[in-house]
């Protein structure tokens, strides 16, 4: 399991790298990389939710926001109806009874139907690696917010 989300976030992180820096040499990064998981699966799937979506669907509490970042940074700040459920605790966590899960968090339990759960962390590799988690148990509705509290904090102008 650890070998997978840090394939993954190394995968990502080299991905978005290739993007930014050689344009031109992503369908060739994508030509070698043919294990699973693949780099692009949670942005080309539609799992990644922008910063206007993530508003209108805290505006509308149309979301099930999971903050994975440990928790004193979630005590230094966090987006509005986030629940903070640290990285190293997710899988765990998922995994409980909805009894147990609504006692430990104080909020609903999310289902593997819903697709409302979202994950975010400071700037998008923890919540990648929260969205492997999330899909490898079957939650696969799952996004996450991409720019993270990083890009909230620079949004919202605090």
């Amino acid at each position: 399991m650890l070998s997978f989300v840090l394939s993954r976030s190394f995968c990502q992180v080299v991905t978005e790298a290739n993007r930014r820096c050689y344009p031109a040499f992503g369908s060739i990064f994508r030509t070698f990389s043919t294990s699973s998981p693949k780099c692009d699966e949670a942005s080309d799937d539609g799992s990644v939710v922008t910063y206007s979506e993530l508003k209108t669907m805290l505006a509308s509490h149309n979301i099930q926001l999971f903050d994975v970042r440990n928790p004193d940074e979630y005590q230094a700040g966090h987006i509005p109806q986030a629940v903070n459920v640290p990285l190293d605790n997710l899988e765990e966590s998922l995994q409980l009874s909805p009894e147990l899960f609504e006692q430990r968090f104080e909020v609903k339990a999310p289902t593997k139907a819903d697709n409302n759960i979202v994950f975010h962390c400071r700037s998008g590799i923890r919540s990648t690696s929260a969205l492997g988690i999330a899909y490898q148990l079957g939650f696969s509705k799952a996004r996450h917010f991409k720019g993270g509290y990083s890009e909230w904090v620079e949004r919202e102008g605090k």
